[in-house]
């Protein structure tokens, strides 16, 4: 088993209407949707965790020197790059989770329409870089090098 963080940012779909432009029926569509979907992920041991996060309005970036910490409110990456939320799965394979992203993909929008709101897929690394020669190879693949 492996698992794999299912990542939602604020990108929009098809329709870039924004979602305090639609009619409330069509909001609980799509929350009920998700509901289903998560229930499904936990009766099947699937589901690890899932997760909503706050708006980038308020979110802090920290910097220190091992000293006193500076907190600001920025820079920030446009909103729509900002994650909305995750599940985490535990799947028996890369084709699962990826199915499952598909399925969050097609959560419907306005008129009852999947929105096909892009979606990441990453694998959790099984243990984080110890030396300098595995945090080499792991940049390597972060670049894309691997």
């Amino acid at each position: 088993m492996a698992r794999y963080l299912v990542g939602v940012d604020f990108r929009a779909g098809l329709d870039e209407t924004p979602m305090d432009e639609w009619a409330p029926e069509e909001v609980t569509a799509h929350l009920e949707y998700y509901g289903e979907l998560n229930a499904e992920l936990v009766a099947s041991g699937e589901l690890v965790e899932t997760v909503v996060l706050t708006g980038p309005d308020l979110a802090k970036v920290v910097r220190s020197d091992g000293t006193a910490p500076v907190v600001t409110d920025g820079p920030f990456a446009e909103f729509k790059e900002w994650l909305a939320g995750y599940q985490i799965v535990d799947v028996e394979s890369e084709a699962r989770a990826l199915e499952i992203a598909a399925r969050v993909s097609a959560v419907p929008g306005r008129g009852g329409r999947p929105t096909q709101q892009p979606i990441q897929v990453r694998r959790l690394m099984d243990d984080s870089p110890s030396d300098a020669a595995e945090m080499a190879a792991f940049l390597d693949t972060a670049k894309g090098a691997g």
